[in-house]
């Protein structure tokens, strides 16, 4: 399935500033419960890598995380207040453990703080975003790309992939893996990408939006991590 998607220069760096690793934001402490998991013997090689990061991507990313950017995405382009703290807060109570609740705030914070120390967007799209309390990571990705006028797909893709690196980039840390192993999962799940998009912008235009949060099974491994005797990550 293919997306057609069209950025001039400005925008093109732009997006990729936002989805480098080298942004300070923090992702690199995370790995959303994958650490719990190799602890488990649920992942031992490139095969359940693959297939774990794969089943997080469709259970909690595409159905739940996607659509809920989408949404604030489309608060951020109409300025409307009440829907920005309203999915904002939505987000935040869908985060299955306290540390994913933790991560998605930290990083959340620690982007804004970089948008006021760079002085990105006008003072008062600022104080839009700091009269919103807790901040979360997609309400402050969602306002850059509106602010940057990124396509909706575009800055969608880039949320997306730039989760999905992490999640290999701890694969490779914890169960561990070869670099060429993390490229190969890269190349599938990259492949994934397009649909995820496309569904998710459907379900986030849906009335009322189409969003599902039930992983069980991702849930209890997370929690699992918060007592883990010995650890790389955060969560």
């Amino acid at each position: 399935m293919s997306l057609a998607v069209q950025l001039d220069i400005e925008q093109l760096t732009a997006l990729q500033q936002l989805s480098s690793p080298a942004l300070p934001i923090g992702g690199f402490s995370y790995s959303q419960g994958l650490e719990a998991a190799v602890e488990l013997g649920l992942v031992k090689n490139e095969v359940d890598a693959l297939e774990w990061i794969a089943d997080v991507l469709d259970a909690v990313m595409a159905p739940c995380e996607a659509p809920v950017w989408c949404l604030l995405f489309a608060a951020w382009e109409a300025a409307a207040m009440q829907e920005l703290n309203y999915w904002n807060q939505w987000f935040r109570a869908s985060r299955e453990t306290r540390e994913v609740r933790q991560e998605t705030e930290q990083m959340g914070w620690s982007l804004y703080r970089l948008t006021r120390d760079l002085g990105w967007g006008s003072e008062a799209s600022r104080q839009m975003l700091e009269s919103i309390r807790p901040i979360t990571l997609p309400l402050v990705h969602a306002h850059l790309c509106s602010l940057w006028r990124l396509p909706v797909e575009a800055g969608l893709t880039a949320y997306l992939y730039t989760w999905i690196e992490s999640q290999v980039a701890a694969a490779i840390k914890s169960v561990p893996l070869g670099q060429v192993a993390g490229q190969r999962i890269l190349v599938r799940l990259r492949a994934q990408l397009p649909a995820i998009v496309t569904t998710a912008l459907s379900r986030s235009r849906a009335q009322p939006p189409e969003l599902a949060t039930f992983a069980p099974h991702y849930a209890i491994v997370s929690s699992r991590h918060e007592t883990q005797f010995s650890r790389l990550f955060r969560s």
